[in-house]
């Protein structure tokens, strides 16, 4: 596949507290084939106009193995903020999976977010990485009805194989959740949605599911999703139009509503959905495992003065 030069691969995080508790942010492919309608990325200010190419980065294991040997602490390393890591090209390239490896090596934890049931591949090595440091796994599923996620998402997989992934993430121990986001006005911001999302996510055995209530729009993303509303959405597009103008941040109308629907079922299945419970719940994962190792060695005889 076709590489681009790159000086550096992972970045700082000024805020973690605001995503997942990631300290750094790591994207070792540009572009994405997922074919999304609403994806902020296509966004001119990216400066990337070629998206649907998935391009990997240049010596990209050379420069992940050389800047966190750098770092002088260690900590979260967030994948998946502008390209999915886990794209169809990453079944043979492997640096997604060769990244864990190196973070496992390091001492690092990790945060991914992705649509992708590939990453369940790569379980074993977050069990490894989940012995020293946080891990967050994060699928993006913005349709309960796998028909119309076909139509916003047709490059992606299935809602249903999403939920499956989930499903085996779950069983295997890592902590795993949904984003659910966006929800799209006229499409997918209904209360039958909503609760699909939540009871087909309790039902896989996941940790946490964080929402958005809308969506956003920029020069560039804003004239895609346009088009394809056109394609496949008439009349939507006009209805964009006169209700959001220029707006970066769109919510959908009914948005405090389905907030509170959201919350009611999230509270029923004991769901996290607050982006501080949720962090806090992957540190947490990883004492209790270290505590549970630590006892495992200490004879049931022992006594601790």
């Amino acid at each position: 596949m076709k590489t681009i030069p790159a000086k550096t691969i992972i970045s700082s995080v000024k805020y973690p507290e605001y995503w997942f508790g990631n300290d750094y942010n790591m994207n070792i492919y540009r572009g994405c084939n997922h074919g999304c309608i609403y994806c902020d990325s296509r966004s001119l200010c990216y400066r990337n106009p070629d998206f649907d190419q998935v391009v990997i980065k240049q010596n990209v294991l050379e420069l992940i193995e050389k800047e966190l040997s750098s770092k002088r602490k260690s900590g979260i390393v967030g994948t998946g903020s502008m390209s999915d890591p886990y794209n169809s090209y990453e079944i043979c390239q492997k640096a997604t999976r060769k990244s864990l490896e190196l973070l496992d090596l390091n001492g690092f934890g990790v945060g991914i977010c992705t649509k992708s049931t590939l990453v369940c591949r790569d379980i074993d090595l977050m069990k490894k990485i989940s012995a020293h440091s946080p891990v967050t796994v994060c699928m993006t599923i913005t349709s309960s009805d796998d028909d119309i996620g076909r139509r916003i998402e047709p490059g992606a997989p299935s809602s249903t194989d999403r939920f499956n992934a989930l499903k085996e993430l779950s069983r295997a121990g890592v902590y795993c959740g949904v984003l659910m986001m966006p929800l799209l006005t006229d499409i997918t911001d209904t209360e039958k949605n909503v609760r699909g999302i939540v009871e087909m996510a309790a039902e896989s055995g996941i940790d946490f599911i964080y929402p958005s209530f809308g969506f956003t729009m920029r020069d560039g993303s804003r004239e895609y999703l346009y088009q394809k509303l056109d394609a496949g959405f008439p009349g939507v597009k006009e209805k964009y139009i006169n209700l959001y103008g220029d707006s970066y941040e769109c919510s959908v109308p009914d948005a405090k509503r389905l907030a509170r629907v959201f919350e009611r079922l999230s509270d029923g299945y004991k769901i996290k959905y607050r982006m501080k419970g949720i962090t806090a719940g992957a540190f947490e994962r990883v004492r209790n495992k270290q505590i549970s190792m630590f006892d495992k060695r200490i004879p049931d005889n022992d006594i601790i003065r």
